[in-house]
């Protein structure tokens, strides 16, 4: 694995928002089948630094590759199919609530494929129990618990197939018996897909149990890059804080 260029890399990404510079010169490789976590506070560049991967946010310099390649038209073919190999698990879920959830975890089938709809239909029905869901079948959003919804989202998320998976807050607004349980599924579709996830999160619990890497974000700059038994070795500033819940400047 280590021979293996990698999945996502960003070279000294430099973002504005006006005169406000958000990303300040950030380095990172995401490696395949690794589980990666953005730590940090509140307005540090997180969101930012997933947007700027997927190609919603131009850089004021510097370079981000997904699978080898620079997204610079997301109305370009090229750039499509790149963008149709990943899934994103938004922090909300973000099902459409007048579809079931077969219908919505049906919709990237629908968009980006041409299989009859008897083949469709099977695909749902695969992805529904690859996230332990398929009794969700043809009920709508607002009859499912909030882990439910959660699930239902990444099997929509994970419908083209993707290996490489992003996760926005994952563990929000979920009680820590169902986080705990999500953790895990995030495991197992690891192990048993080898796909690549990018999980930003603040959850200790999660960090611990599914990071392989974390990377930590700090007023736009990278202040860790590495294995999380690392990051849990150091003793003072920023890092040591959030891990041990203090204010930082």
């Amino acid at each position: 694995m280590a021979d293996q260029p990698p999945v996502v890399s960003v070279e000294r990404l430099i973002v504005r928002y006006g005169d406000k510079t958000v990303l300040d010169g950030v380095n990172a490789a995401f490696c395949a089948s690794e589980i990666r976590v953005i730590l940090g506070g509140s307005g540090c560049g997180k969101t930012t630094l997933l947007r700027s991967i997927v190609g919603l946010i131009k850089p004021y310099s510097g370079r981000v590759r997904v699978f080898g390649r620079q997204l610079d038209d997301m109305e370009s073919d090229a750039d499509s199919a790149v963008l149709r190999r990943i899934g994103v698990l938004f922090q909300n879920g973000a099902l459409l609530g007048s579809l079931t959830v077969a219908q919505n975890v049906a919709l990237p089938l629908e968009l980006h494929t041409d299989g009859p709809q008897k083949v469709v239909d099977e695909r749902v029905r695969y992805k529904l129990a690859q996230v332990e869901l398929p009794h969700a079948y043809g009920l709508f959003p607002g009859e499912l618990s909030g882990g439910m919804r959660k699930r239902a989202a990444l099997a929509r998320a994970l419908a083209l197939d993707p290996p490489l998976l992003f996760c926005d807050e994952p563990s929000a607004g979920l009680d820590p018996v169902t986080s705990a349980g999500l953790d895990t599924l995030l495991l197992r579709l690891r192990e048993t897909l080898g796909i690549t996830v990018v999980v930003v999160t603040h959850e200790l619990f999660s960090i611990e149990k599914i990071a392989d890497k974390i990377l930590f974000l700090h007023k736009g700059k990278a202040l860790f890059d590495g294995p999380y038994s690392e990051a849990r070795g150091i003793g003072e500033g920023p890092v040591a804080d959030f891990f041990l819940r203090k204010e930082t400047d």
